[in-house]
């Protein structure tokens, strides 16, 4: 079975709470904090593995989560990071998040990875916060949480040039001729169900060669889901070149002419970007006996458009056709580059300025900050030392002021992130 599209959940791994603890060693008296940092959570990471085909795997595997990273230790021991979660993909997989749709990484290469969830980062033990004047800190980070999301595969397959045309033109006969592939090929009242890919080479160059693709069909109003259309349209957005395969023998009373406008049509509607790509037009079935005529009236009303007659039936003009085909890949393929798409790295809060909102909602003051969620997330308050640090952030920060001009009084509820607790002016 073929999957191309899959939704799954991934999840990094926490980071290892940091550790409270103190020197006891003999003759040592006073020994000071030596509580370690806890480790750093797993990533999910994707790795493009060239030997898959489908996301097949996915169909099962809707949840996948890195491990946890291990709590700090006594005698400042680091607890052990945690190992990625590797998860391999075929080449040409999209991937994008769920909620949002914007795209978070775009693998198509051998052995290309992407970070897709990054693990939480360890929290700090009591060492990390001795100072002068607190020699002896009672208090330790929590691990930081895994990232979490929900992401959409979208595998869009990787060919030089992808064979476009309605079913029953002639797609997969001539995969079937011009390569090994060996798609089902027969009368049949519907359109290829799946992609089908076939190496092709140059006649006398064996060096010369390139991958065609056979495409479902397309019928009008494909870019709307129609048929197949949004599979179709899916992997012709990722070839170099567009092969039009268009049916001469006008077979059902089907007219050439309008078959071309509507496959335009659908390309515009879906992606203007198809367009732009490099196309050709192979005038299939050019056996029938009143082909000829069609294809004279088809170059009148397209006189630009450079149409080479074939027929996969009988054989007839595929040198050339092969010919123009590798010529169009070898020059698109120094025309194209490509650009990346690589998922973000967190910052510590540490190492920036804490930026924040305030809102009223009933009788709540919200305090909006990615930075201050994060600290919530990391501190322990069970701990007074923790609490006591908290308060002096909020202060130094700013937010305590600001709470007061918005009219923050003894009292009142506030909130940040998932925690609430009373003002004290």
């Amino acid at each position: 079975m073929f999957i191309d599209v899959a939704t799954v959940e991934v999840q990094g791994g926490d980071g290892g709470d940091g550790m409270v603890a103190y020197r006891r060693e003999k003759y040592v008296p006073l020994g000071g904090p030596a509580g370690g940092d806890g480790g750093r959570g797993g990533s999910v990471v994707f790795f493009v593995d060239e030997g898959l085909r489908t996301l097949m795997d996915f169909r099962y595997q809707r949840h996948l989560r890195a491990k946890h990273g291990e709590k700090g230790r006594p005698k400042n021991q680091h607890g052990a990071n945690a190992t990625d979660l590797i998860v391999k993909v075929p080449p040409g997989t999209l991937v994008r998040d769920a909620v949002t749709g914007q795209p978070i990484a775009d693998l198509t290469r051998a052995g290309q990875t992407a970070v897709i969830a990054r693990g939480g980062r360890g929290g700090r033990g009591n060492v990390r916060f001795a100072t002068a004047k607190n020699k002896a800190p009672d208090m330790a980070e929590r691990g930081e949480p895994g990232e979490c999301r929900t992401v959409q595969l979208e595998l869009k397959l990787i060919a030089d040039i992808g064979l476009v045309g309605f079913p029953s033109v002639g797609k997969s006969t001539l995969l079937s001729v011009l390569s090994e592939a060996k798609p089902k090929v027969a009368a049949y009242p519907f359109t290829t169900l799946t992609p089908n890919l076939g190496v092709v080479m140059v006649e006398n160059d064996p060096g010369k060669t390139f991958v065609l693709a056979d495409l479902p069909g397309l019928i009008e109003g494909a870019h709307e889901g129609l048929g197949l259309g949004l599979a179709f349209l899916r992997h012709a957005s990722r070839t170099k070149v567009i092969a039009h395969v268009i049916d001469m023998a006008a077979v059902d009373g089907r007219d050439p002419i309008r078959d071309y406008e509507i496959i335009l049509d659908e390309l515009r509607a879906y992606d203007e970007e198809l367009l732009r790509k490099p196309s050709m037009i192979l005038a299939n079935k050019m056996d029938d006996p009143e082909a000829n005529l069609r294809l004279e009236k088809f170059m009148g009303a397209y006189p630009d458009v450079r149409v080479l007659p074939i027929s996969a039936l009988t054989r007839t003009g595929l040198n050339e056709a092969v010919y123009h085909m590798y010529a169009m890949v070898e020059k698109a393929l120094q025309e194209t580059s490509t650009v990346e798409i690589e998922s973000t790295v967190q910052v510590k809060i540490e190492d920036r300025e804490i930026h924040f909102e305030i809102m009223r909602i009933d009788e709540t003051y919200v305090v909006v900050s990615d930075e201050l969620d994060r600290l919530v997330r990391v501190t322990n308050f069970t701990q007074y030392d923790a609490v006591k640090r908290f308060q002096r952030i909020l202060r130094r920060s700013g937010v305590d002021d600001a709470l007061r001009a918005h009219g923050a009084q003894n009292g009142d509820q506030i909130r940040i992130s998932d925690m609430e607790f009373d003002f004290v002016d």
